[in-house]
């Protein structure tokens, strides 16, 4: 029987990926009246998009990172509204335990940006369900959002498909050929523009792009808890390890001391490259965690120390007895020497990816700029950023 050449589809965009920044750019895509496919290999969004604190944490941004963030916020924003899932523009929480700790947050608040207030330890206590003798004062970072992950993707999903998204999930890209031909295992689509939004698996359908990017996967030990607190949290809670991570606190001397001091002090969360924070779900549970392994692909065995660390961490803090687990799981996210990564390796083709976890604070507005650049040319700014 001879077989004939079946002729590809064509899309104005083709999507991979339908993680937030693959979701992001097929919004911006449709917004501007392009007929746009989205590719997944999985049945539904189930990669770091979901696995994730809900904490839009826009106030700790800072240089690129923080302009993808405002602009990310007024996505969600919007989005929220028309998808009808749950946001809350609660603001971030930060405890500090100890004056090194309020030092750093202190030389934050005196900046020109007038978005992190000093809380001293009673009205944070009143924010925050902490025991007496945890805090001796904090901060609230005005700008930050919070979401429920796992809600939050999939109307996003049902939302961009009521606007004409067209989405081909259990279909794998496999290659992108030169002119814009995307090759799936369920055949060929020709696209006028493609976005490839893999995330920490960019090196299955690109591993050269990936390899020179220095891309590999940064794994995470969180977990959900349910326990009797006395009140609610009002926003996400931050600590002096989170402090540490993000870009705005980093080049701080301040920052400097403090790390020195938590590294001699706790070895073993230091070795857990320990972010202690925690997120209020509308159900009343607390996201807590994480911890980082990174690796170019991490053992998927998770240890018990760092759940135990955790909890320890958790009680220490908070004003209750007892924590009940009521879930534990492994999130994976791109991670790089550089915050983002942003290649247009042909005219056509961009790749893109927050590689130090902060995909959910900036992915929407790094997608919208990607299809801004598609379209007037205008080259993104030089990123760069902190490890």
């Amino acid at each position: 029987m001879t077989r004939h050449p079946v002729a590809s589809e064509a899309a104005d965009l083709v999507v991979v990926g339908s993680g937030i920044l693959g979701l992001g750019a097929a919004y911006a895509g449709i917004r501007r009246g392009l007929s746009v496919i989205v590719l997944d290999r999985t049945d539904a969004p189930v990669g770091a998009t979901i696995r994730n604190f809900g904490h839009i944490c826009i106030g700790a941004q800072s240089g690129l990172a923080r302009e993808f963030a405002d602009a990310s916020r007024d996505i969600w924003l919007r989005l929220a509204t028309d998808a009808g899932f749950w946001l809350r523009e609660s603001g971030t929480l930060v405890a500090a335990r100890q004056a090194d700790e309020l030092a750093v947050l202190e030389r934050a608040a005196s900046g020109q940006d007038a978005d992190i207030r000093m809380l001293d330890a009673d009205e944070l206590r009143l924010r925050a369900p902490l025991r007496r003798d945890a805090v001796i004062g904090g901060a609230l970072i005005a700008p930050d959002l919070q979401t429920d992950p796992r809600e939050a993707a999939g109307a996003i999903v049902r939302h961009l498909a009521s606007l004409g998204v067209e989405f081909r999930f259990r279909t794998a890209a496999t290659a992108v050929a030169s002119g814009g031909r995307v090759q799936t295992t369920r055949g060929a689509i020709d696209a006028g523009l493609v976005v490839v939004a893999t995330g920490h698996d960019i090196d299955q359908l690109l591993p050269d792009l990936a390899e020179s990017a220095g891309v590999v996967r940064c794994a995470l030990d969180m977990m959900r808890v349910t326990a009797p607190l006395p009140r609610t949290l009002d926003a996400p809670l931050l600590t002096a390890w989170s402090l540490l991570r993000y870009g705005r606190f980093a080049a701080f001397p301040e920052t400097t001391t403090l790390r020195e001091r938590l590294h001699a002090e706790r070895p073993e969360l230091a070795a857990l490259d320990l972010n202690q924070m925690y997120t209020q779900l509308p159900d009343g549970s607390v996201i807590l965690g994480d911890s980082h392994a990174k690796a170019i692909q991490p053992a998927p065995f998770q240890p018990e120390a760092a759940f135990d660390a955790f909890l320890d961490e958790a009680s220490a803090l908070f004003d209750v007895e007892e924590f009940r687990v009521l879930e534990r799981w492994q999130g994976v996210y791109a991670s790089a020497a550089t915050e983002f990564l942003i290649e247009e390796p042909e005219t056509g083709l961009h790749v893109i990816a927050a590689t130090t976890g902060i995909g959910m604070t900036t992915g929407l507005g790094l997608a919208e700029r990607t299809l801004d650049t598609a379209f007037d040319r205008a080259p993104l700014p030089v990123q760069g950023g902190t490890p």
